[in-house]
């Protein structure tokens, strides 16, 4: 197949209030050509109606008849979503008759790891029939469902997309990716055929949920927080002997599987290092589990913005951590094009989930096409 111009959408669990859009030619195994990438914020009563959301799912915790808060969140992001596409294809002079399909990711609002005795489950709110209906296009949709039906985690997919961009870049599996959004992934690669993910702790939804509930804005920004305090070490030790921590993959977790709870009772410059040091270490317990142990991280996603956690990679998980971007990669939007990319394989029928990602019984194709 001939390389298609896709675009992908991903807004995280970490609710920033923007919408990632990245363009990107691909034939869903190799990168042709990175397009136009952007964030476009959510208008403010969109961003509150998803934080709404998220606390009403909780309390559903999938029992009983989704919450009718739940069809009005999908149709607001949905159409949101779409005006984003549009503004960006646009932007670069492009028309929606030029992209051949448009990844939609949608909105995690809850999502449950599968145990011995029962499936998982997972939703993610957002109606591809509508967004294929306004843009005229096709998309690709509802992407860990099947897996999770099939027995598997249903996250992490990025595997796919980060493998493919290892590929031009490192062969020995000493280089593995850490995104670090909500929750923090990992993607390790053999240089060979064999690819590994999991989810390896909390990345910056703790420490996000931390400051706001203290009044202290939406974010460390730059770590400066966490940089000035002391890590409570006692508290941390504790912490770091979750058995989430140290079972074996495949494995996933809910944003809010670790919360800011974990710094309760600290002030808040302890409480903003110690929850940068959990997520720093939780991921050099990951780095342990894998057949190689990787000596160099390149993390993507909005962690690597926060110098605090990024030097404690190096001090307690034991490996080099570079920013994505050094490697001219977009560290923002690698998780957008990452859907670019997974829609183009849905288009293709190629499987986007494999048994050492999210635990499948065999590789799995998945998302849903409209339009």
């Amino acid at each position: 197949m001939e390389p298609i111009w896709a675009v992908g959408l991903m807004t995280g669990t970490v609710l920033d209030g923007n919408i990632d859009v990245a363009l990107l030619k691909t034939d869903g195994e190799t990168i042709d050509t990175f397009g136009a990438y952007t964030l476009a914020p959510y208008p403010p009563e969109i961003r509150a109606l998803l934080e709404e959301t998220l606390k009403q799912a909780r309390a559903w915790n999938f029992e009983g008849p989704d919450p009718a808060i739940f069809r009005e969140a999908e149709e607001a992001l949905t159409r949101a979503q779409s005006q984003a596409v549009k503004d960006l294809v646009e932007s670069c002079g492009l028309t929606m008759a030029d992209v051949g399909i448009v990844g939609f990711h949608g909105q995690t609002i809850l999502h449950r790891a599968p145990t011995r005795e029962r499936l998982g489950d997972t939703r993610q709110l957002g109606d591809g029939k509508l967004m294929a209906s306004i843009l005229g296009c096709k998309v690709a949709y509802d992407f860990r469902s099947a897996d999770v039906r099939a027995g598997g985690q249903g996250a992490p997919l990025a595997a796919a997309y980060h493998a493919a961009l290892l590929r031009g870049l490192d062969t020995s599996g000493d280089t593995a990716v850490l995104n670090l959004g909500g929750v923090a992934n990992i993607t390790w690669w053999d240089g060979k055929e064999l690819v590994i993910a999991f989810d390896t702790g909390p990345a910056n939804a703790p420490l996000n949920d931390f400051m706001k509930a203290r009044g202290l804005g939406d974010m460390d920004i730059n770590g400066a927080l966490g940089a000035s305090g002391k890590v409570d070490e006692e508290r941390l030790a504790t912490l770091l002997r979750h058995p989430y921590l140290t079972a074996p993959y495949p494995k996933s977790l809910d944003r809010f599987d670790f919360t800011a709870a974990m710094a309760d009772g600290l002030d808040d410059a302890t409480g903003a290092a110690t929850l940068s040091a959990f997520t720093a270490s939780a991921v050099g317990k990951a780095l342990d589990l894998l057949p190689h142990r990787p000596k160099r991280l390149i993390v993507a996603g909005g962690g690597r913005h926060n110098p605090t956690i990024m030097a404690m990679l190096e001090s307690r998980a034991g490996t080099k951590a570079v920013s994505a971007d050094e490697f001219g990669w977009r560290g923002d939007a690698v998780e957008a094009e990452c859907f670019a990319f997974l829609a183009v394989r849905v288009l293709r029928g190629l499987p986007i989930s494999f048994p050492t990602t999210t635990g499948a019984p065999r590789p799995l194709q998945g998302g849903r096409l409209a339009g």
